[in-house]
């Protein structure tokens, strides 16, 4: 009973006329800032932070705002990873894999009206989940070490492994290659410099806007040029904009198993909607693929990542406000944004701060209705983007990514990086090499090392460190079954199709 007083109370916050504007602000921003290749939540939650104090913004406003700005960038994403196969940022990579290929087809509008509701879907499960379930899911947070995290993310690439199908020697190379890519930099834990060449712009390492740009964007305009489309632009579409119920009831039970999941896995301190959508992809393939269509443009492909990572998205509040620890990139820097007020988050929060607690939770509901109400009526805006020809679209491209990519360190040298990137992925894109596990290994890869290195510091070199707890045991067993599981079924459906033809 009290949970829902306070959420009554958080909704009497919420409501207030000048926090509902910020929040419907704040949710388009973050539809226009995830649109944007390159940008991505944290660029938009960094940039309104300052200015939200600057405004003198109370303390609850201030965090409705970016809440608002985080969650409408998680919907922005898919816009361009969908019509362009340029993810907006790293949780929309997955959406690409299904949602270009409906583009291609025709069925672009469905794919944006059904990615808008899976997402809906993703971030209220999670919101009820926050409520219900947030003391208790941060005491199974807390219970993750490093070994933990290493087995993790070792089952995250062996989701990766499941999603290639027939290809896993060129998926385990494009991940080796994003695995190495994250390498080059600074060493985390020793502080030394490796892999740079002696170059000065390399010494943070390759950024992440540098890669997914130069792997998507540039590879894709290349593809495009090549193929020689019409002057009347990239895809075609179809006219029908929203799903039908038959593709709603079809992709209902992925939705909802995803966004279970999903949450799990952004309660988590540092997983991510990355991870959470790569596993949703893969268990969503392995449950229902009978037929082979994933990664060709099916429905399922798009709907069950999209509800993941607003989930996972959703879900990265709890750690944050629950032990005072970052779920997420994102809420790292909404946790800098509390600082400037002179809170601290953590369990205190909760009896200390009651009022910006629950008001910032009410407005997570709102924002999900404001960001449906926003997204599904302007699906026929956004697929204007298809009617653009090529001699305008190829320029606009490169153009926006080119000032993401320039944004982030004011260096050419990013550019030229990007354009080498670009060229190397189209090469291997031309060969059937897949991008997906390249980014994933790229984004995986820094966590995956430190938290190994972590974990073999604690037991001073002892392995078996890595299946000590029962929760690592079970990743492991979890990661054996998905590298397993898929290669038999594939060895039975093939027998079993020599019986057929031998009959």
């Amino acid at each position: 009973m009290d949970i829902l007083q306070h959420l009554v109370a958080g909704f009497g916050v919420a409501l207030s006329p000048t926090n509902l504007l910020i929040a419907a602000i704040g949710c388009f921003i973050g539809t226009i800032v995830g649109l944007l290749p390159g940008l991505g939540p944290i660029n938009g939650v960094a940039i309104l932070m300052p200015l939200a104090f600057a405004m003198k913004l109370p303390a609850e406003t201030s965090l409705i705002l970016l809440a608002a700005v985080y969650i409408g960038c998680e919907y922005g994403g898919r816009i361009s990873s969908i019509l362009l196969n340029v993810p907006g940022d790293a949780g929309a990579i997955m959406t690409a894999l299904d949602g270009y290929p409906m583009a291609r087809k025709g069925l672009g509008g469905v794919a944006l009206s059904i990615s808008a509701w899976s997402s809906f879907v993703g971030s209220l499960v999670a919101t009820i989940g926050i409520v219900l379930f947030a003391p208790l899911l941060a005491s199974w947070a807390l219970s993750f070490g490093p070994a933990e995290y290493f087995a993790l993310m070792c089952f995250a690439f062996a989701c990766i492994a499941g999603l290639m199908g027939d290809a896993p020697v060129k998926a385990g190379l494009a991940a080796i290659i994003g695995l190495s890519m994250s390498c080059v930099g600074l060493d985390s834990n020793s502080g030394i410099y490796r892999f740079t060449g002696g170059d000065v712009h390399l010494s943070d390492g390759i950024q992440f806007v540098v890669v997914v740009i130069g792997v998507f964007s540039i590879s894709e305009i290349l593809l495009m040029l090549q193929e020689h489309h019409s002057s009347t632009g990239i895809i075609t579409q179809t006219g029908r904009m929203m799903f039908n119920l038959k593709e709603l009831a079809y992709t209902w039970w992925g939705t909802l198993r995803s966004s279970v999941v999903g949450f799990a896995v952004g309660v988590l301190p540092g997983a991510g909607a990355t991870i959470a959508s790569a596993m949703t992809y893969s268990m969503e393939k392995s449950l229902t693929d009978k037929e082979g269509t994933f990664g060709k443009g099916d429905i399922r492909g798009v709907a069950a990542p999209e509800a993941a990572n607003n989930s996972a998205a959703t879900g990265s509040f709890v750690p944050m406000l629950t032990l005072g620890v970052p779920g997420s990139g994102t809420t790292a820097v909404m946790m800098g944004a509390l600082s400037l007020y002179n809170i601290t988050p953590g369990p205190a929060l909760f009896t200390q701060q009651p009022d910006l607690v629950w008001g910032l939770i009410a407005s997570l509901f709102l924002a999900n209705v404001i960001l449906l109400v926003l997204n599904i009526p302007l699906v026929g805006v956004f697929i204007k983007v298809l009617k653009v020809p090529n001699w305008l679209l190829v320029p606009g491209i490169i153009a926006v990514s080119s000032v993401g990519v320039y944004a982030v360190h004011a260096t050419t040298f990013d550019l030229v990086l990007m354009t080498a990137l670009g060229f190397a992925a189209y090469l291997l894109r031309k060969q059937g090499v897949p991008m997906a596990p390249l980014i994933l290994g790229f984004v995986l890869g820094d966590m995956m090392e430190q938290n190994l290195r972590r974990a073999l510091s604690i037991s001073n070199g002892d392995a078996s460190i890595l299946v000590g707890s029962p929760i690592s045991i079970g990743l492991w067993t979890a990661a054996a079954l998905m590298l397993v599981v898929p290669l038999v079924m594939r060895t039975l459906q093939k027998r079993r199709s020599a019986e057929v033809t031998a009959a």
